[in-house]
């Protein structure tokens, strides 16, 4: 980290240059800046993010205004965590456009994808690739995008059959391990981590990571590029569901309940667990703790599971 791990961009602009205004508020947009008090905008610092302000800063000098970059290595008022929120924030807004966009593609190939998907998935991997070039401190709202991706791009691969399913796991290999999943864990990595100590790995241990490669010996899940995870049209806690055969009619019941929250599509018309999702996000949002949120959630999950039960 550099001794000033802030840049801020000064500048002001003559009256009646509203194109160049304009431009320069489109590059700063584009650049990831993030607004700061009046007319300052504010990067992390880093040689190609100064030369990015240098060329801007010439760009406003050039249409007449003035432009001034500082180096600072505190904001007054204003905390590093603080400021580190505020660029999640913006990118979260970011991605949560192409969440949309992506869930409304899914939607419409999940039964019959045509020659329109890849092509329209394509401006989507762009779009995502451009938007982490800007994602200066790894916003978690990130993977959310990058699974949804990858599951708009299995959509083909189901047209063929589903092929036959593999083995079920035993639970027996999988005692009193840790299980890594990602941070701000909503319905799926809730409910999952319940089947997991329920009925896989009843002395399972959960920690959270963005990356499973900073925990090589722990068994990441919901996350992408692993073993349990989203594949096809099942999210992570059906996988479980059928990668370790449980049969159990609650949980068949759960898990559609589960898939309908996490994954917003209709498939099996149950409207359950999207209060629970809202809790868990609330929790979230309110600044409750990782594991926390998994302590609390563990007796909702036996709640509804007991519910399930006595509906057989």
């Amino acid at each position: 980290m550099p001794a000033s791990p802030w840049i801020l961009l000064l500048f002001t602009l003559p009256s009646g240059s509203g194109t160049a205004r304009v431009g320069v508020w489109r590059k700063l947009k584009k650049s990831g800046a993030l607004p700061f008090k009046t007319s300052a905008y504010l990067l992390p610092n880093s040689p190609e993010l100064v030369e990015r302000f240098q060329w801007l800063a010439q760009q406003v000098k050039d249409a007449g205004g003035e432009a001034t970059l500082v180096f600072a290595a505190e904001l007054e008022g204003v905390t590093k965590d603080e400021i580190v929120h505020q660029f999640h924030e913006a990118r979260a807004a970011d991605y949560a456009e192409l969440s949309s966009g992506l869930s409304d593609l899914i939607v419409r190939h999940r039964k019959r994808p045509d020659e329109t998907l890849m092509p329209e998935l394509e401006k989507f991997r762009r779009r995502f690739e451009e938007i982490r070039q800007v994602d200066f401190f790894n916003s978690p709202a990130a993977t959310d995008v990058a699974m949804l991706i990858e599951r708009a791009a299995s959509l083909p691969e189901r047209r063929g059959g589903k092929g036959k399913a593999p083995a079920a796991l035993s639970p027996k290999r999988f005692h009193g391990k840790t299980w890594l999943t990602r941070p701000r864990p909503a319905i799926d990595r809730v409910g999952s981590a319940w089947l997991i100590q329920r009925f896989i790995d009843p002395k399972a241990r959960f920690i959270f990571a963005a990356d499973p490669a900073t925990y090589p010996q722990a068994i990441p899940y919901d996350m992408t590029g692993v073993e349990f995870t989203h594949h096809g049209d099942d999210c992570t806690f059906e996988t479980f569901v059928k990668r370790f055969g449980l049969s159990d009619p609650a949980l068949k019941k759960i898990s559609a309940m589960v898939h309908d929250a996490d994954l917003d599509d209709g498939k099996f018309q149950t409207v359950e667990a999207f209060g629970l999702d809202c809790v868990f996000r609330g929790w979230a949002a309110l600044g409750v703790s990782d594991d926390e949120i998994f302590t609390r959630g563990m007796p909702c999950f036996d709640a509804l599971y007991q519910i399930m039960k006595s509906r057989r």
